[in-house]
């Protein structure tokens, strides 16, 4: 699912907002699925599989598309190769963008569940009671 890129930067710079946009949609979505999840019953493992999921998804779901398109499709003519990159922000910064997105979906993820469960846990794990 592509959202509006036009305001990003390139290179580097639209990675990192793409990234830190994938992050919150990561850790927004893990919380969604920790509330879901314990209503249900569910476990840590499908919570955050779930999320990262979707993050993934809806967070870079456009340009990993993209990047896979480019890399498969058969572009019969340089008319069509031409009209299919204009509709790309930055096709330079694809694989730039597609992995800052894969990496801010995990910390976005693991922030989420750090605040809500890991945080707990490593006070009782580690024997800081006191």
């Amino acid at each position: 699912m592509h959202y509006d890129q036009s305001w990003m930067g390139f290179g580097m710079v639209g990675g990192l907002q793409a990234g830190a946009i994938a992050a919150a949609a990561g850790f927004l979505l893990c919380v969604l699925f920790r509330w879901i999840g314990r209503r249900n019953g569910w476990s840590q493992g499908a919570q955050l599989g779930w999320s990262y999921l979707l993050a993934l998804f809806l967070a870079g779901g456009g340009d990993l598309w993209d990047m896979f398109y480019f890399n498969y499709a058969r572009l019969q003519s340089l008319q069509l190769l031409k009209a299919k990159l204009a509709e790309v922000h930055d096709p330079d910064g694809i694989g730039t963008r597609v992995f800052c997105e894969f990496v801010g979906v995990v910390v976005g993820v693991f922030l989420a569940w750090w605040l809500l469960v890991g945080r707990r846990r490593d006070g009782e794990t580690t024997g800081l009671q006191g």
